[in-house]
């Protein structure tokens, strides 16, 4: 088989695997008042059930970065197929608080499992064009979450209940899976496999410094994005709309992100990122009517590069660290949001009592709360304005040690 097909299946494949991985991130924000609804849970208990999703994420790409090199991509992503059915069967039957943990981690370790295979996989694929690919599959993370998002809200709106939702994500799951299961994976060649070299290079300042800009980056996207129905769905505005339409955004901004990279370079794509983004978070924050949509348009552009670009800038910037390193920034990433996620509930818990207790009613009371939320969330990305700014200064440095790209 021509070399240049094989690799194209196995982009596919991984764009499928990316899809359920983002769906379960859409359907599980569309479906959350459900499940507090059905099991009487609190916003805080809301945030520990979204936190070992993301909690199960980076313990994948740990273990996923540590042994790439050992069991390769084909059997992580094997790891990662049985993992997502497990954890949709176990949430679609969950009785419970501690149910509902239990399948959210299942669910969240797959997901960790596909990035610390797919990521590395792609980058050694195609080396001259490493983060433009990046972004390309990662056209599938907001891609999957406008598929989840627009299910999620036909499905409620005909009167589906959430199991069901649950249990379409099964569908495009089986047929990853087969897709895998089928192909040829090629040698790895141009990523760095010595594990014992991965492993020395993680403790350079630089690669440091990129996993503490990645706490950052990552629950500056997927903080307001993880809470949107909380937060907006007494606004007037529908958040599951909003939620496809702002990952509708990023999607078409990450499939056409290699010219601007390409431009702007990495650095500077990040630095323009978390600008758009602390705008648009303060602007939500405020936003009432029609003006939230115009911020949430603004939050789409912000967060779009956040994610592939970062791991771009690991494989290109920091090529020694392997499969390892972009793994553990990605872990790094979803580590922080599953940190973040209960103290964002407690933050809406107790916003929400305050307004209650001055005699707001119900509805406004979680409006304000919601908006209080935001205001929180904004500091994430400020923070991120003065780290990339520092790191845009030493830009030219940096730019020696890079992988030469294709223009």
């Amino acid at each position: 088989m021509d070399n240049s097909i094989s690799k194209n299946k196995l982009f596919t494949a991984a764009c499928i695997s990316l899809i359920v991985t983002a769906m379960t991130f859409a359907i599980r924000a569309g479906i959350l008042t459900d499940l507090g609804v059905q099991f009487e849970l609190s916003d805080t208990q809301l945030g520990y059930i979204n936190s070992l999703a993301f909690l199960g994420f980076p313990v994948a790409t740990v273990i996923g970065g540590l042994l790439y090199n050992v069991l390769g991509a084909r059997k992580l992503m094997i790891i990662a197929f049985f993992s997502h059915l497990i954890g949709l069967v176990l949430t679609i039957y969950a009785g419970g608080f501690e149910a509902l943990l239990i399948s959210s981690f299942f669910i969240g370790f797959a997901n960790g499992s596909v990035e610390a295979a797919c990521n590395p996989l792609i980058a050694d694929m195609y080396t001259k064009n490493r983060t433009a690919m990046l972004n390309k599959f990662h056209v599938w993370f907001p891609g999957g979450i406008v598929i989840g998002a627009l299910t999620s809200k036909f499905m409620s709106d005909f009167g589906m209940g959430w199991q069901i939702q649950i249990a379409v994500m099964i569908i495009p799951t089986l047929i990853y899976g087969y897709l895998f299961f089928k192909e040829e994976f090629p040698e790895s060649q141009h990523i760095e496999t010595d594990t014992s070299v991965n492993i020395k290079s993680l403790f350079s300042p630089l690669f440091l410094f990129i996993i503490a800009c990645m706490t950052l980056t990552a629950i500056s996207e997927f903080g307001p994005q993880q809470w949107i129905e909380r937060i907006l769905g007494n606004s007037g505005a529908n958040p599951m709309l909003i939620l496809a339409m702002v990952t509708g955004i990023m999607a078409l901004g990450r499939y056409f992100a290699g010219p601007i990279i390409h431009k702007l370079n990495p650095i500077g794509v990040l630095l323009m990122s978390a600008i758009l983004t602390s705008a648009a978070v303060y602007s939500m924050s405020i936003a009432e009517g029609n003006m939230i949509y115009f911020a949430a348009i603004l939050f789409a552009f912000g967060v779009c590069y956040f994610w592939p670009t970062m791991i771009g800038f690991v494989s290109e910037y920091l090529p020694k660290t392997g499969a390892l390193g972009m793994s553990l920034v990605g872990g790094a990433g979803m580590l922080s949001t599953a940190i973040w996620q209960p103290v964002i509930g407690s933050w809406l818990d107790a916003e929400k009592e305050i307004a209650l207790a001055s005699g707001v009613a119900q509805e406004a009371a979680e409006l304000v709360a919601g908006k209080a939320a935001l205001g929180n969330m904004v500091y994430f990305p400020l923070a991120l304005i003065v780290l990339f700014g520092i790191l845009f200064a030493f830009g030219k440095k940096l730019e020696e040690k890079r992988i030469p790209q294709a223009g």
